[in-house]
Order: C-alpha cells, then structure tokens, then sequence
C-alpha cells in the first residue's frame, strides 16, 4: 500500500502542471504577440518633446485640504489658462501649474532674465516717465517773448531796409522883394527816403500879373538845392526868385505859384 500511493502522487502533480500550462497559453489555441512599455511616448502633434500643452478651459485651483467643490470655498479662484495665483516670479506653490500658458518668446513685455526691473527684453523699448508734460522745451513759448522772436540783451535791433532819398515840397512862402519883377519865396524840403539827397535843382513857375489880375506869362527859373538833405530829416530854405525887368511894366507884379525839385 505505501508504495502504491507514493507512485500515484508524481501522476497526478504532472496532470496538475498540465492544465496550468494549457490555460496560460490559450487553452490551446494560437499564441498572441505582447507589448512592453519601454519609453515616453514619441512627440506628435498633440505635444512636443519639452513643451507644455496648455489647457483649452478656465483652471480652477482648490486649496489642499479645504471643503468640497459643491460646498463652494471662499479661497478658490478661477483665473484664465496658464495664470498663476502666486507671487510673481516666486517658485513657490501657488505659482504656474504644470499645463499652464507657455512662456512669452524674447522680445515680448515681459522682462528677461537677469535685466533691471522696469526694463523690458532686448528689442524693447523703455517707455517716458509717466507725469511728464512732453519733450523738455515744448510746450508755452519763452517767457516774455510774446510769441515772437525773444531779443538777446545787449544787442539791438536789426536796422530798418534802406530806401532811396524821396523829398516833399512845403506849399512855398511868398514875400515881396525890394524890386516889382523879384519876390521871396520860402521852401520846407522833407527827405522821407533813408539815403540822402546830395545835390538837386529846384524849379519856380513865377507867373506875370497884369494892374487888373491878367495872367500875361509864366517865367520858370531854377535854383540849386539846399543839399546835403538827410534821409528821414527837413530842411528850410529861402530864395530869392526874379524874372527879367522888362517883362514886368509899371502897374504889374510876379506870383511864383509853383515849386519843384530834383535830386539825386
């Protein structure tokens, strides 16, 4: 008997093995290929190898430990895709949470590493000081210059164009002389030019008078002009005007009516 049961027990151990072994490859059917993870997954276009996919929906971040979501929470904030509620620039929690907005590309607002603060990234330019009232010197004119051109002290104004002598003749002065045929006459020469008047001639129409007030002819003689005459100034000056005698009879008398001039 003892040896009977020893030889039964290796039978049925082997019987045992069996059936595992069939089960574990199909219960006889045909062998099926296995995978095995050996790495991440490959980049594509839903993610790039080094690159964070931001999320396409409002982030809502819930304290560690507080009330349920249903029960609502006076800390939870719901900010955009990629804000963080942290301190700015701070690692720690409560910064940028994995997923969040990629970081802005060089030359954007933001600053760049290692710059001054208020300083933007290479490309950027800094911005005026707030409060400013513009570029220096724009703005009101000069004090005291009335909107025109200021004058510097101690010099003086620009002298006025120069313009040629230009003489004006006073209505001429008449007296009686000690002879019929000669009378005096006085003449204002007013030079309105800026040049002077070096020399001239000045020209009288003496006219003839007849006892009963007939104009018998007019005599025109010449004299020389009082120059030099100045520009902008006047000058006065009497001449003593005769015609010939016989031109004046007993009973008639001369009248110098008109004065000219010329001048150079």
């Amino acid at each position: 008997m003892r040896t009977g049961s020893r030889t039964a027990a290796p039978a049925a151990l082997l019987a045992l093995c069996c059936t595992a072994v069939a089960a574990l490859t199909g219960c006889g059917g045909p062998a099926r290929d296995g995978y095995v993870a050996v790495g991440a997954a490959a980049p594509g276009p839903e993610r790039g190898a080094g690159e964070n996919v931001a999320p396409q929906g409002a982030v809502e971040f819930q304290q560690l430990g507080g009330p349920s979501p249903a029960g609502g929470s006076s800390a939870s904030a719901s900010t955009s895709a990629g804000t963080s509620t942290g301190p700015a620039g701070s690692g720690s929690p409560g910064g940028s949470t994995p997923g969040g907005a990629a970081p802005a590309a060089p030359g954007g607002s933001a600053n760049a590493p290692g710059a001054p603060p208020g300083q933007g990234s290479p490309g950027t330019t800094p911005g005026a000081p707030s409060g400013t009232g513009g570029t220096p010197g724009s703005g009101a004119g000069t004090p005291g210059s009335g909107g025109g051109t200021p004058t510097k002290p101690g010099t003086t104004p620009p002298a006025p164009p120069t313009t040629p002598a230009k003489l004006t003749l006073s209505t001429p002065t008449r007296s009686a002389a000690g002879d019929r045929w000669c009378e005096r006459v006085t003449v204002t020469f007013t030079n309105t030019g800026t040049t002077a008047a070096r020399s001239g001639t000045v020209s009288f129409a003496t006219h003839v008078i007849g006892a009963l007030g007939v104009d018998w002819a007019t005599i025109t003689t010449t004299q020389a002009l009082p120059a030099p005459i100045a520009g902008g100034s006047s000058k006065t000056q009497g001449y003593t005007v005769c015609v010939e005698a016989w031109r004046v009879p007993l009973g008639m008398h001369v009248e110098t009516q008109k004065v000219t001039a010329t001048w150079n």
